[in-house]
């Protein structure tokens, strides 16, 4: 596990397109946590708990994966935690009530 997350950090510092790549100056105000997940389950929307779920989304060639920790540090409720982890995949807000896929996981999160 150490080897996976030694790469997946590299990546996320260096490979993100969605951030600009991480300088040398910034590396010492970094903070970083590590989320090992559980295994995706099938999940229906009026299961799924903020706070304790994650959710991955996937519709076709579209997928899209939300952190438990991400509905709380943003506040949402159920649904817009739904509707988020559906524009994550790049869907409509309102993709998880038609033929999608919704899984559910937990995830043990800690860090330095």
């Amino acid at each position: 596990m150490y080897r996976i997350v030694q790469e997946c950090a590299v990546a996320a510092a260096t490979e993100d397109p969605r951030f600009p790549r991480v300088t040398p100056e910034e590396v010492d105000d970094l903070r970083i946590e590590i989320s090992v997940l559980t295994p995706l389950l099938p999940v229906r929307p009026e299961d799924v708990m903020v706070g304790v779920h994650g959710l991955m989304i996937r519709k076709g060639a579209n997928r899209g994966l939300l952190l438990p920790q991400v509905a709380v540090e943003q506040g949402w409720d159920r649904q817009t935690f739904l509707s988020q982890v559906c524009v994550k995949a790049g869907l409509p807000p309102d993709a998880w009530k038609e033929e999608a896929e919704l899984y559910s996981f937990t995830a043990e999160v800690f860090g330095e």
